[in-house]
């Protein structure tokens, strides 16, 4: 392909095997990890049977699942594949998420030398007792030590996974995580709520009266002590739960998600969205060998977006985000007056105080980042 019909994306290499299933999660995973290695080789033949979308990448995610779990040397041949397949930038922001109870001081220097250069660490809580709820195989002392690790490999673009609004859980418990997250000094913090996904074994819990989830009015003071609390600390949030120290370590490959930037998605479940259209892989690891050891695409299903649903993505992702909506991109890209379609539902929000036009962009307030959801519903409505 002619290297100037090539769009800058990013790549998403999904690795589903899990030492366990965390109870929360609704991610697909597996813990057959005998098959790590056919594994491997069966993203590469994806790669090769994909390499003629017309990708530019900057930005290649590997996530899961737990894909610390792969040995620096099958992470070394995914990246040179990557590269190679689809003519990755020089300075492309390599991205692996690590579980601390599955890596050491030389598993991860190992990483910065396949080539990783930016490290996400799902360390969640940092205490003991939060772990154990979370059902998470780490303790809150591998944690630290796995970001001390991090650090003296090399890397200098760490982020921090958190999750708050557990069942009794206060401010200052929620406090004691922040600081410690603080004290190690990375350079990026995910702070997500934790949410009771159908199917889970935690929502399981909860239906059968195991425990009681936190009040909702508590989850949304925990979510604006957590904004005041960060900003006073040096991280800055860019997107309802994303918080950097610059806009340099930012997160480039998660914001393509959220401006429909193109990428490709490999391995089972992984989503792909090229030109408008989006596809995903079956959701099996069986499936998936089958297929790739057949030479064809694990393909499950493809949609073509017409411009109502680009649309209402674009309403709900952009409104998540700090920056919010450009209102001039907006028109143009869909051919709309924003403010004859949506000019009463701005003005009501407005003065709820959830949300402000500044310098002709639609965002959210503070305030109204925790109601993103509903008002961005509100939006789509009325298109």
């Amino acid at each position: 392909m002619d290297e100037s019909n090539r769009q800058k994306g990013g790549i998403y290499i999904h690795v589903p095997f899990c030492v366990k299933k965390c109870a929360y999660c609704d991610f697909y995973s597996c813990t057959d990890l005998e098959k790590i290695p056919s594994y491997v080789q069966s993203l590469i033949v994806e790669m090769n049977l994909t390499a003629d979308f017309p990708l530019h990448a900057d930005t290649l995610y590997i996530g899961g699942g737990t894909p610390s779990l792969l040995k620096a040397e099958q992470i070394q041949l995914l990246i040179d594949a990557a590269i190679n397949r689809f003519q990755a930038a020089p300075d492309a922001e390599i991205t692996i998420e690590v579980n601390p109870g599955t890596v050491n001081a030389e598993k991860l220097a190992g990483y910065w030398q396949a080539g990783v250069n930016r490290i996400s660490i799902g360390v969640q809580s940092f205490s003991d007792a939060s772990l154990d709820f979370l059902s998470r195989i780490h303790t809150a002392d591998q944690a630290i030590q796995s970001i001390e690790f991090a650090r003296s490999a090399g890397f200098d673009n760490i982020g921090l996974d958190l999750i708050y609004g557990l069942p009794g859980q206060t401010e200052r418990m929620w406090q004691a995580d922040l600081q410690t997250a603080i004290n190690l000094t990375p350079e990026h913090l995910s702070c997500y709520m934790l949410t009771y996904e159908p199917g889970t074994k935690m929502e399981n819990n909860l239906r059968n009266g195991r425990f009681r989830a936190l009040p909702d009015k508590d989850v949304g003071r925990l979510y604006d002590f957590t904004v005041r609390y960060l900003e006073d600390n040096g991280f800055y949030q860019y997107e309802v739960s994303n918080f950097s120290t610059s806009r340099q370590s930012r997160s480039k490959h998660n914001q393509k998600y959220w401006t429909h930037a193109p990428y490709i998605g490999l391995g089972p479940s992984a989503h792909s969205l090229v030109d408008n259209r989006r596809s995903w892989n079956v959701r099996s690891l069986e499936a998936y060998l089958r297929k790739t050891g057949q030479g064809k695409l694990p393909i499950e299903e493809t949609e073509e977006l017409n411009s109502r649903q680009l649309m209402m993505e674009t309403l709900y992702l952009r409104l998540r985000c700090v920056d919010g909506i450009s209102i001039l991109d907006f028109e143009k890209r869909f051919n709309i007056d924003f403010n004859r379609c949506f000019g009463s539902i701005v003005s009501t929000y407005e003065s709820d105080g959830v949300l402000e036009i500044i310098n002709n962009k639609c965002r959210l307030t503070r305030k109204g980042m925790l109601f993103a959801d509903s008002i961005s519903s509100r939006f789509i409505d009325a298109i």
